[in-house]
């Protein structure tokens, strides 16, 4: 990592704990968690995980909707969606939610977990879930198009400073390509950007390809993952910022809070982002946590550091508070 980035990231955005201190070291179930994840993408079936066999066709129990939320799947000309309105609505704002999976796996469980939590950290708010089209079958610029028709169909219900993209991975670096999208029609951009882990530069360019390799857990030691063989670019220009927004200007960007763990390889792709939008005026909260993993907040509260981190979205998604 450049020596300046990593002094910016650890003196003025590093993680804290409960009581405003920077933390320097993940706990020990975050580490025991990152360990088992390392273990087991080391074995030929758990490096199915890293190059998106299992993201392609998961099986999984269906999922219950808790009790005191509500949830209405809606048909779009190309993808499907899932509107989760908690029964005690309290706020009118929403989120939009793009979830995860390299570009290739479908919508997941997780995913309609994420959808309460966002929900309650508005406390009380309806989020919209698309499960757009994923590649190889469906390339760039499926999921961009079916991302701004379900934004557009929010606007007829909200104004865009009511609407809050949230998205992890490959979701994060599509809200981002989808605010670039966004601004170079002349629509009006959402009210703030929450993603986690996101994937914004798809020529792997970023230093942390290279000095994170040996500790990502989930991507690294291996060049045969979701993070070089890329199915969603296709025949594309992989620096288009609709494909990887850093190569975009984030000039009249909308507010942005970005997670990521020190141990990801995609750590450059949260670190330039956050500094290039910076330098073009943009609100950004960029926190780094130590020792974590891709997506960590899909612990949940397992680990301190995804508890943290739901925390902070909670904190900064509170009604009336800035981001």
């Amino acid at each position: 990592m450049n020596a300046k980035i990593q002094r910016d990231t650890r003196e003025q955005e590093g993680q804290r704990g409960e009581k405003g201190k920077q933390k320097k070291h993940p706990s020990l179930s975050g580490v025991l968690m990152r360990d088992l994840i390392m273990n087991i993408t080391a074995t030929s079936s758990g490096h199915k995980l890293q190059n998106g066999e299992y993201r392609k066709h998961p099986v999984e129990p269906k999922w219950r909707c808790p009790h005191n939320f509500e949830m209405e799947e809606l048909s779009m000309p190309h993808f499907s969606m899932e509107y989760l309105t908690p029964r005690r609505l309290n706020n009118d704002r929403v989120v939009l939610q793009l979830h995860g999976g390299g570009y290739i796996g479908p919508m997941k469980n997780i995913y309609r977990t994420f959808a309460t939590y966002y929900s309650r950290a508005l406390r009380g708010g309806r989020v919209l879930t698309i499960d757009y089209r994923v590649a190889p079958e469906h390339p760039f610029p499926a999921a961009l198009e079916d991302a701004r028709a379900a934004y557009e169909w929010l606007l007829t219900q909200y104004p865009a400073k009511k609407i809050i993209l949230a998205g992890d991975s490959a979701g994060g670096g599509l809200a981002m390509a989808l605010v670039h999208n966004l601004k170079d029609q002349g629509k009006p951009l959402p009210a703030a950007i929450v993603a986690m882990s996101p994937w914004t530069d798809m020529t792997a360019g970023g230093e942390s390809y290279e000095t994170n390799y040996e500790k990502d857990p989930l991507f690294g030691r291996t060049e045969d993952s979701m993070l070089f063989n890329r199915d969603y670019v296709g025949s594309q220009d992989p620096k288009n910022p609709y494909i990887s927004p850093l190569f975009g200007d984030f000039t009249g960007f909308p507010p942005m809070l970005i997670q990521v763990g020190s141990h990801e390889m995609l750590l450059s792709d949260s670190l330039l982002v956050a500094k290039k939008a910076r330098k073009a005026g943009v609100r950004v909260r960029c926190t780094v946590y130590e020792g974590m993993f891709h997506v960590f907040q899909m612990a949940k509260g397992a680990i301190p550091e995804s508890r943290q981190a739901w925390n902070e979205v909670w904190t900064l998604l509170e009604p009336g508070r800035r981001l």
